[in-house]
């Protein structure tokens, strides 16, 4: 048969959870049937979630996906399926893509490619499979033929890359399925997002290996914040000798998707083509990648909405806005019912909505300006959100006279900077962990990328909290993306909020108190980071690389501060709160940078400096 359609499918799963996992794959393959397709591609570890970390080590998950499989078998009359799980063999697990035509299992082609570099750690859980290598495999009552397989159905023949197969450029799967004359390559993957990343997987993985292949090639990745940190774009790409066919509409707050399209094997032009409606804006992929991730925070963690400390400076003010744009964007494509059975609310608005699921407080001292009040109201009401407005005083008071009275001795801000400061943000933290109990809901860390770096942060003051949701972005990006939501989101408060110097108003206010005074210029921190946290570069490697834009012997003070806070400051980024991995890199050292939490501080290498 020369002409087939075929569809990928996209599920929003969750670790072992089996009827929300099982559910989902049936509707799709129920929308794939209505749609006449024959041949559908399900993502990678669709049966049990890609998040199951390490229960992937245990027997009894992988023993519980396979009757899975069996359950779903049933529902694959007139269609060929494959969907991704673990499988256990002799103690060793497989990451494997299972083929069912018409009820009967055909066989399960294992990944030969493990991701373990940035946030993967695949090889902890997984063995790769060996080129080549065909073996019979007995699971429950049934014998399966299991490793490096091709498959028939409709008169044309299909292999499979899994995820990162497919991104190994030399050691591609593809290559061999090319010589053994397949027509079509399937890559099932569990690719988390990142911003700008859907187009370097349309280009290196989908539409070039359509053209270095010589086949059409499908891309079907999972959907949703899956686990709690990664975010799955649900990607679903078709491509065939070059020309691309078809892209689905990404980051969709629906369970599944399946995206179908009229294939001609032998003539690409008489392929049927798919107009993407996607926009490609760094900043509107943002918007909906985070509002996406907490929307299914919440219905997957059955908490009552989110708790913020609304200081009305800009990392809360996004965090309010992106909790806003969670709700507008969920009721837009899901409609209200939908989005209030999810969530468990009654509302028909969405600032009635945000009111229900967001409740902010700022929390003053004397220290604090009126114009950041201001800010923080005007932004809440501008949302809908719930808005409280307390003074802490009185606490940091107390907390200082017990210090003063044990110590024998006045605090001053001449010799004690860094306690006063820090009083004031731990003493924010028990009244608002008392709402979030109060609310049962999550409270939300404001914690951004940069201030990890250089631990410009009070822990267990404003790093308090259950979720950080912008602890992936830099402060740079932070403040750019404002500017743009101001001009394109509407919401108000937003602009007097783009007009404040970002502070952490913990010094009295004749001070002047800024971050960048505290620190460096923000853009010189990002480029610090680029080369010394991405790069993976020295101090007097980074040097070299910037020292032509600054002048010398500030740029080394910045080096030397940057890189004798970040040894110092390890232990803080270990318990920053989980938060969500945004951009090619993040500080996170649970997911993708670790370093020691002691250490020598870059003693010799910073005295390379002179």
């Amino acid at each position: 048969m020369s002409t087939l359609k075929i569809a990928g499918a996209t599920v929003n799963q969750i670790p072992f959870d089996w009827s929300n996992n099982t559910a989902n794959i049936i509707s799709a393959i129920a929308a794939a049937q209505k749609q006449e397709v024959k041949i559908l591609c399900f993502p990678e570890l669709c049966v049990t979630g890609y998040g199951c970390e390490d229960l992937f080590l245990s027997d009894w998950l992988a023993e519980r996906a396979w009757q899975e499989v069996l359950k779903i078998r049933g529902h694959c009359i007139n269609i060929t399926i494959c969907i991704g799980l673990p499988v256990r063999l002799n103690g060793i697990t497989y990451n494997g893509s299972c083929v069912i035509r018409n009820q009967k299992i055909l066989g399960i082609t294992f990944k030969q490619n493990l991701a373990r570099d940035g946030v993967h750690y695949e090889p902890r859980w997984f063995d790769p499979w060996i080129p080549n290598r065909i073996v019979d495999i007995n699971l429950g009552n049934e014998t399966v033929q299991a490793g490096d397989l091709i498959y028939e159905a409709e008169g044309i023949t299909f292999g499979f890359e899994i995820c990162e197969d497919g991104w190994r450029r030399s050691y591609r799967p593809g290559y061999r399925l090319k010589e053994r004359g397949v027509d079509l390559i399937f890559n099932p993957s569990a690719s988390h997002f990142a911003m700008g990343k859907s187009l370097l997987r349309e280009q290196e993985v989908v539409r070039d290996g359509s053209v270095t292949f010589d086949c059409v090639y499908l891309f079907a990745n999972l959907l949703g914040n899956e686990a709690g940190r990664m975010i799955y774009d649900g990607d679903i790409i078709i491509a065939h000798k070059g020309k691309m066919l078809a892209v689905n509409k990404r980051l969709s707050f629906k369970r599944f998707q399946v995206l179908a399209c009229q294939v001609d094997f032998t003539d690409v032009a008489n392929s049927e083509v798919i107009p993407s409606l996607d926009t490609k804006d760094k900043n509107e992929e943002l918007t909906q990648a985070v509002a996406l991730a907490l929307y299914d925070y919440a219905r997957k963690s059955k908490a009552k909405g989110f708790v913020l400390s609304l200081s009305g400076g800009a990392d809360s003010s996004s965090c309010a806005v992106l909790v806003a744009e969670m709700v507008k964007r969920a009721s837009t494509e899901l409609g209200w019912d939908a989005v209030c059975q999810a969530l468990n609310i009654q509302a028909s608005q969405w600032q009635e909505a945000v009111g229900k699921l967001l409740t902010c407080a700022y929390q003053g001292t004397r220290n604090s300006s009126t114009n950041t009040f201001q800010a923080a109201k005007e932004l809440a009401d501008s949302i809908g959100a719930e808005f409280h407005h307390w003074t802490i005083d009185d606490e940091v008071n107390a907390y200082s006279h017990k210090i003063e009275t044990a110590i024998g001795r006045q605090l001053t801000w001449e010799e004690d900077d860094v306690t006063l400061q820090n009083i004031q943000a731990r003493s924010r933290s028990p009244i608002i962990w008392m709402l979030a109990n109060v609310k049962r809901a999550v409270l939300l860390t404001t914690s951004n990328r940069s201030e990890g770096d250089v631990g410009y942060a009070t822990m267990d003051g404003d790093t308090s909290g259950s979720l950080a949701p912008i602890a992936g972005l830099s402060k740079i990006f932070i403040l750019q993306w404002l500017r743009w939501a101001e001009s394109n989101l509407h919401h108000g408060g937003l602009h007097a909020v783009n007009n404040l110097q970002p502070t952490a108003e913990l010094r009295p206010l004749e001070r002047n108190q800024t971050d960048e005074d505290d620190l460096m210029p923000y853009t010189v921190l990002a480029e610090i980071e680029r080369y010394a946290i991405l790069e993976r570069r020295s101090p007097l490697q980074v040097y070299e690389r910037m020292k032509f834009h600054h002048p010398e012997a500030l740029l080394k003070s910045w080096l030397r501060k940057f890189f004798r806070l970040w040894s110092a400051n390890q232990w803080k980024r270990e318990r920053i709160a989980p938060s969500f991995h945004l951009d090619d890199l993040n500080v996170d050292p649970r997911t993708w940078c670790r370093f020691p939490i002691l250490s020598s501080a870059f003693k010799e290498e910073l005295e390379m400096l002179g």
